[in-house]
Formats: C-alpha cells, sequence, structure tokens
C-alpha cells in the first residue's frame, strides 16, 4: 500500500493488509494526532486497508 504522510511530507510502501492503528504504530505516529484518509474518506482506526490500497496521514488541526 502507497502511505503519504504531510508534515513532514513523504512516501512509504507498507505491506497489507493491515489494520489503521498498526499502520500508524508501524509509522510511529500518535493516532489521536491524524487522520487518515482513502478516496476522501476518513477511516477509523479499526479498519483494515488493502495491499492495493492508497492513504493519506493528515495531522489534525483544530482552531477556535
Amino acid at each position: 500500500m502507497l502511505v503519504k504522510l504531510r508534515n513532514p511530507t513523504r512516501q512509504e510502501v507498507i505491506d497489507g493488509p493491515i489494520s489503521v492503528v498498526k499502520l500508524l504504530n508501524r509509522l510511529k505516529v500518535n493516532r489521536e494526532e491524524v487522520l487518515v484518509i482513502q478516496d476522501g474518506t476518513l477511516i477509523p482506526g479499526d479498519a483494515v486497508l488493502s495491499d492495493n490500497a492508497v492513504v493519506e496521514v493528515r495531522p489534525v488541526i483544530s482552531g477556535g
């Protein structure tokens, strides 16, 4: 699977299938600080991503 990360911008290739939680652990990314998006849709932590998935990991940004 292709994983596009932001801040810093980079790409990783990870073997799937793999759950979102395990993917973020492997990337050493805190799940509470990012959103995982596939085809414009937010993917929950318990979802399993296929080997041919293309996902984007974006930092959570909040404001007030």
